[in-house]
């Protein structure tokens, strides 16, 4: 397997405070890695880190080849970073935007126009072209934060939170983008506080707690660390809920809904055996339905662990 990003062993402290501890990282060509944790997990130190942004205090890591140590300028040439905050003119319109980014990055004018163009099309600018960008929805400025960051097609794209502060619809239309860019073989490096972005877009995933890495892996394999699937009992009233806590080892209560949790294997037969037992203990059940762990119980589960 080729990797755009390969990292080992990756510190940084600022005095004796640790934000990076030894991390190890690789990243598959063409695929979305999102890095996962808490406020202060060292998340951002680590892509400024491997943006050049940062120098670390021992560990070596390499982007598309080129080595951040000793050849950090090779490494600015292949990457490019969309903040949590679109960097665009407001007062330009779309295309005064790209034309101003063409001409920043010394792109010869025929083929600059050309790529504007391209970007104008490929994210669904062109209606919208002549527009100043202070009159564009949360979703069209994203789009068109992403389109300037594409005018020199990066081998890595660092995406900080891209669906910030975004209505679902237009949260779903750069998702969609994402997913085009990495069809087209762009490598994504994706930090986001929404976990069902992750789920919905990585490929792998890396938990992030204390400056380490406490898992990694594909959504699936990190939602089987936490066990099957649960059974979600609601019952009908409070006696019924409180005798269902004392003697059914419930994973999850919640008093206000009434409702427990119990883990299951998923078959029918264990199912049907505590239906049955529900009914033998006289419990008055208002509703009962399978759960299967989502990446929030994975997130909760890794970084309380690591907290205790």
């Amino acid at each position: 397997m080729t990797y755009t990003v390969t990292a080992t062993g990756l510190c940084k402290a600022y005095g004796d405070h640790v934000v990076l501890d030894g991390i190890d990282l690789a990243v598959a060509k063409g695929s979305v890695f999102s890095l996962l944790g808490p406020n202060g997990a060292g998340k951002t130190t680590l892509v400024r880190i491997l943006a050049t942004l940062l120098t670390p205090d021992s560990g070596t890591a390499t982007v598309a080849g080129h080595d951040l140590a000793t050849d950090p300028i090779g490494v600015r040439t292949v990457i490019s970073l969309t903040g949590q905050y679109a960097a665009v003119d407001e007062v330009l319109t779309a295309e005064e935007n790209l034309q101003m980014m063409a001409q920043l990055r010394h792109l010869p004018r025929k083929a600059a126009r050309q790529r504007v163009e391209d970007l104008l099309v490929e994210f669904d600018l062109v209606e919208a072209r002549s527009r100043r960008v202070g009159t564009f929805s949360g979703g069209m400025t994203r789009r068109l934060d992403l389109a300037i960051s594409m005018i020199e097609r990066p081998e890595l794209l660092f995406l900080d939170e891209p669906t910030t502060g975004l209505d679902p619809r237009s949260r779903e239309q750069v998702w969609g983008t994402v997913r085009r860019l990495v069809d087209d073989g762009v490598t994504i490096l994706l930090t986001t506080q929404y976990l069902e972005e992750a789920d919905q877009l990585a490929d792998r995933i890396a938990v992030l707690d204390g400056g380490s890495i406490v898992a990694e892996g594909t959504a699936a394999e990190l939602k089987s660390t936490i066990g099957g699937e649960l059974l979600r009992i609601e019952l009908a009233d409070a006696a019924s809920y409180a005798r269902a806590v004392a003697h059914l080892g419930a994973e999850h209560t919640d008093e206000r809904l009434l409702s427990i949790e119990v883990p299951t294997d998923g078959s029918p037969a264990e199912i049907v055996t505590l239906l049955a037992r529900l009914e033998r203990e006289g419990l008055a059940v208002r509703k009962v339905t399978t759960v299967h762990p989502s990446l929030d119980d994975v997130f909760f589960s890794l970084t309380e662990r690591s907290a205790a």
